[in-house]
């Protein structure tokens, strides 16, 4: 019963507002065709709301392609590392604290990491007048041809930073759509093969003596990491605590196209992943003479060993 007064009551307001107000057939008219205008006006919003959702998607799936050929064209350029494993009796001439670096992260007769591949989380920089954003990353490395592919992903950009086939590379698209980046050159290939050489703490028998790579005595908590690779020599400052742990490195990179600046990278947390004793959060920090930029804070969530593929 209640239900039908109310819906009688309804009605009949509804009656009553119209035959108080009068509204001219004119006026019901002009109605009319404001609701046919609203709903247009709507049905335009949706479409091109519509339009946009499916633009995403399909950038989405274009990058992602993209990036998947990358990943197969970067194995494709290596091979494994044949058969050599580390041996304490490597490390007998090099530097004290390069020595406790090594005891420390490998154990006898670690066999030579070929290829890596790791997922991570953290926080990004673009300007030093920038907030903090969060980002999500994957990377894919080579140690026999040294080369890297990472992709980081935040709610505004996708980045793409790469060294393959001795050249260097940055991409940067928003919301996976526009290149508001794509930079190459001698200054990339540069400073995309320190990050690879710098990265190596996550695969250190990349960072063993060999014909390319040398270490040189500073002082008993620092030496001197010399890498010499396709024309380029580079190098790193590498600072190592009593526990053989590497918590810097310094150098001197090119900062996108501009002068050579001082960078920094920060390692802490160690953890055993796989065998191996690795730091699990890097920050990376450009000394300026403005300050210091803190532009990276990532924390590896995932890392695996000679499995050449995507995840």
């Amino acid at each position: 019963m209640a239900g039908k007064i109310y819906e009688a009551d309804l009605y009949g307001n509804f009656y009553n507002y119209h035959r108080h107000n009068n509204l001219s057939a004119s006026e019901l008219a002009h109605q009319k065709q404001m609701t046919k205008e609203y709903k247009r006006l709507m049905m335009v919003t949706l479409t091109i709301v519509g339009f946009l959702i499916i633009l995403l998607l399909a950038g989405r799936i274009n990058l992602s392609i993209q990036f998947n050929k990358e990943v197969k064209r970067l194995f494709s350029l290596s091979k494994s590392v044949p058969g050599k494993t580390f041996s304490y009796h490597q490390i007998a001439n090099l530097p004290e604290p390069v020595q406790r670096y090594f005891r420390h992260v490998l154990r006898e007769g670690q066999p030579y990491i070929s290829y890596i591949r790791l997922i991570h989380d953290g926080q990004f920089k673009t300007g030093q007048d920038k907030k903090w954003v969060n980002i999500k990353g994957e990377q894919y490395f080579t140690t026999e041809n040294p080369g890297f592919i990472w992709k980081g992903s935040t709610s505004m950009f996708t980045a793409r930073d790469m060294y393959i086939a001795g050249s260097g590379r940055l991409i940067v698209s928003l919301f996976s759509l526009y290149n508001v980046v794509d930079a190459g050159g001698e200054k990339y290939n540069q400073g995309e093969l320190l990050r690879w050489l710098a990265e190596g703490i996550w695969f250190p028998t990349s960072l063993l003596p060999d014909e390319r790579l040398q270490w040189t005595a500073i002082d008993t908590k620092t030496a001197k990491l010399t890498f010499e690779y396709n024309g380029l020599s580079i190098f790193y400052i590498v600072t190592i605590n009593d526990i053989g742990e590497i918590t810097q490195i310094e150098t001197k990179r090119y900062m996108n196209e501009g002068n050579l600046e001082s960078w920094i990278g920060r390692l802490t947390a160690y953890k055993e992943m796989n065998g191996i004793i690795i730091p699990t959060t890097i920050e990376a920090i450009w000394q300026l003479e403005k300050g210091d930029f803190s532009y990276a804070k990532f924390n590896v969530k995932v890392i695996e060993y000679d499995k050449p593929k995507k995840f």
